[in-house]
């Protein structure tokens, strides 16, 4: 029979992870950590196969398997794996595939968290990193030492300054493991795997679990890389929890129109903060002042629902007008039905000035996660905000 065309992303997200459920409509939760089996040969069966369900649950669980099949169907992977944080999955990603004296290739634009990972903390185990500049591509290939860099890890678009890696450039290095964290994008908007990346990791707590209930991380690919992986993140007991998994499968079901709701007010906020003349900068990637945007409209169908910008005056002047915002909230996370506010320079206070530029981190920046309210009700109260 001639191949079946393959379902929209919309129908998928509805669709997908439901081979436990049976005739349950609502996804259903296994709460449990062992499940009981009726002979010996059975468990061993289990033990020797990699990810099993109803073993113990820090190897697997039904639940958590539904969700990995439903991410790995929209990204259109073999198999996927989820963890119990984003930094739980790019830990378990650079610690499974990666060993003493191997090298990794990052791009300096890259969440702060994942960025001290990779300065503090792998170089003790032996793994030595090399930053470059992500929107270089060809500084990108031309810092792969053939032979012993394992992974070429970068962000895209990235936190919190929204720069973009070309994905189609990073698709055609050979030789390391080619990894995507596209949290800030999720795979409604762009989809590395089909630009012949090897590797997509989200934090899925973000949006693709999109109300702020979830505490998950997820990467999608073949099943050679997922394997080994598994059986690190396995022992390091990363294992996400059935409840979270329960609730991000949920929030699976609703994304492609949160998705398009969300990335629809983000251009008409970003287009009004660009107008004022309280705003320095603004960084978003479908807005025609973006340094990539032409990159941005061939490799992402939206340009995401997260909008960066710096206030003119400095932190001083920056905190007030967050703190003035009454409908947009202060909070650190993203992805979620309520417009967030974080001023990134105070959460990487920790890092020195030189450090928080590789990151983009400027006194004054902003990063706007847009929420679900009413498009012109935002553009008010960052009115307010900006003019009080």
């Amino acid at each position: 029979m001639p191949d079946e065309p393959r379902p929209h992303a919309d129908t998928t997200a509805i669709t997908a992870g439901r081979g436990a459920s049976r005739d349950s409509l609502a996804p259903v939760l296994f709460p449990a950590t062992t499940y009981e089996v009726d002979t010996v040969a059975e468990h061993a069966a289990m033990v020797g196969t990699p990810r099993s369900t109803k073993l113990y649950s820090r190897f697997g669980s039904p639940t958590v398997r539904e969700f990995e099949d439903a991410v790995a169907q929209i990204e259109g992977a073999e198999a996927a794996l989820a963890a119990s944080s984003g930094m739980g999955t790019v830990t378990s990603v650079l610690m499974g595939v990666c060993s003493a004296g191997d090298h990794i290739v990052a791009t300096r634009q890259i969440f702060s968290v994942t960025y001290a990972l990779m300065v503090f903390h792998l170089p003790r185990f032996g793994i030595e990193v090399t930053f470059v500049d992500g929107t270089d591509a060809e500084a990108l290939a031309a810092a792969v030492v053939p032979g012993r860099t394992q992974v070429v890890f970068v962000e895209t678009p990235a936190n919190p300054a929204l720069s973009l890696v070309d994905l189609d450039a990073l698709g055609a290095i050979t030789g390391p493991i080619t990894v995507v964290d596209s949290t800030f994008a999720g795979p409604m908007v762009q989809r590395p795997l089909e630009h012949g990346v090897d590797l997509v990791l989200h934090s899925a707590t973000k949006g693709l679990a999109g109300h702020n209930d979830s505490l998950l991380g997820v990467v999608a690919g073949n099943a050679d890389l997922i394997d080994p992986i598994w059986a690190w993140q396995s022992a390091m007991g990363a294992q996400a929890s059935p409840f979270d998994a329960w609730n991000g499968l949920r929030g699976i079901r609703t994304l492609p129109i949160r998705a398009r709701h969300q990335a629809e007010t983000a251009l008409e906020l970003a287009t009004f903060l660009e107008g004022h003349p309280a705003i320095e900068s603004v960084s978003y990637p479908f807005l025609p002042s973006h340094p990539q945007h032409e990159l941005a409209t061939r490799q992402m169908s939206t340009g995401g629902t997260v909008v960066a910008f710096e206030v003119r005056g400095g932190a001083d002047a920056t905190i007030a007008f967050v703190e003035r915002c009454r409908l947009a909230r202060i909070a650190l996370s993203l992805g979620g039905p309520e417009t967030l506010l974080t001023h990134p320079a105070t959460i990487a206070g920790r890092f020195t000035a030189d450090e928080r530029a590789e990151l983009g981190v400027s006194d004054g920046l902003v990063r706007m996660s847009v929420g679900l309210e009413h498009v012109d009700d935002l553009r008010a109260d960052l009115a307010q905000a900006l003019d009080g």
